[in-house]
Protein backbone atom coordinates (compact mmCIF):
# COMPACT_ATOMS: atom_id res chain seq x y z
CA UNK A 1 0.00 0.00 0.00
CA UNK A 2 2.79 2.43 0.83
CA UNK A 3 4.29 1.92 -2.64
CA UNK A 4 1.22 3.62 -4.10
CA UNK A 5 1.87 6.66 -1.94
CA UNK A 6 5.50 6.78 -3.08
CA UNK A 7 4.46 6.63 -6.74
CA UNK A 8 1.91 9.40 -6.17
CA UNK A 9 4.53 11.52 -4.37
CA UNK A 10 6.93 11.03 -7.27
CA UNK A 11 4.30 12.08 -9.81
CA UNK A 12 3.40 15.16 -7.78
CA UNK A 13 7.08 16.06 -7.46
CA UNK A 14 7.50 15.70 -11.22
CA UNK A 15 4.60 18.08 -11.83
CA UNK A 16 6.04 20.47 -9.26
CA UNK A 17 9.35 20.53 -11.10
CA UNK A 18 7.55 21.02 -14.40
CA UNK A 19 5.58 23.98 -13.03
CA UNK A 20 8.77 25.42 -11.54
CA UNK A 21 10.31 25.32 -14.99
CA UNK A 22 7.25 27.08 -16.41
CA UNK A 23 7.44 29.89 -13.89
CA UNK A 24 11.20 30.32 -14.35
CA UNK A 25 10.95 30.33 -18.15
CA UNK A 26 7.86 32.55 -18.31
CA UNK A 27 8.57 35.90 -19.95
CA UNK A 28 5.14 37.31 -20.84
CA UNK A 29 5.26 41.03 -21.56
CA UNK A 30 1.52 41.49 -20.91
CA UNK A 31 0.28 41.19 -17.35
CA UNK A 32 -3.05 39.61 -16.61
CA UNK A 33 -2.62 36.71 -19.00
CA UNK A 34 -3.57 33.24 -17.77
CA UNK A 35 0.06 32.21 -17.98
CA UNK A 36 1.32 34.55 -15.27
CA UNK A 37 4.40 33.42 -13.39
CA UNK A 38 2.62 33.77 -10.05
CA UNK A 39 0.09 31.12 -11.06
CA UNK A 40 2.84 28.66 -11.97
CA UNK A 41 4.71 29.47 -8.77
CA UNK A 42 1.65 28.80 -6.62
CA UNK A 43 0.93 25.55 -8.46
CA UNK A 44 4.55 24.45 -8.06
CA UNK A 45 4.44 25.12 -4.33
CA UNK A 46 1.11 23.34 -3.89
CA UNK A 47 2.25 20.29 -5.82
CA UNK A 48 5.53 20.19 -3.87
CA UNK A 49 3.66 20.36 -0.56
CA UNK A 50 1.31 17.64 -1.79
CA UNK A 51 4.29 15.47 -2.72
CA UNK A 52 5.91 16.02 0.68
CA UNK A 53 2.72 15.19 2.58
CA UNK A 54 2.07 12.13 0.41
CA UNK A 55 5.63 10.88 0.96
CA UNK A 56 5.18 11.37 4.72
CA UNK A 57 1.91 9.43 4.66
CA UNK A 58 3.62 6.66 2.68
CA UNK A 59 6.46 6.46 5.20
CA UNK A 60 4.11 6.35 8.18
CA UNK A 61 1.97 3.71 6.46
CA UNK A 62 5.07 1.63 5.77
CA UNK A 63 6.14 1.88 9.41
CA UNK A 64 2.70 0.78 10.65
CA UNK A 65 2.66 -2.14 8.18
CA UNK A 66 6.11 -3.20 9.37
CA UNK A 67 5.04 -3.00 13.03
CA UNK A 68 1.93 -5.04 12.26
CA UNK A 69 3.99 -7.75 10.53
CA UNK A 70 6.43 -7.82 13.43
CA UNK A 71 3.58 -8.15 15.93
CA UNK A 72 2.01 -11.02 13.95
CA UNK A 73 5.33 -12.86 13.79
CA UNK A 74 5.86 -12.36 17.51
CA UNK A 75 2.42 -13.73 18.43
CA UNK A 76 2.83 -16.78 16.17
CA UNK A 77 6.13 -17.76 17.75
CA UNK A 78 5.84 -19.91 20.85
CA UNK A 79 7.22 -18.17 23.90
CA UNK A 80 9.97 -19.56 26.11
CA UNK A 81 8.85 -22.52 28.20
CA UNK A 82 9.51 -22.60 31.93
Amino acid sequence: MSKNFYVLAGALLLFSLLFTGFFLAHRAPDTGLPGEAATWRILAILFFLGAAITALVGTVTDLFEQASRHHKQRTKRPGPTQ
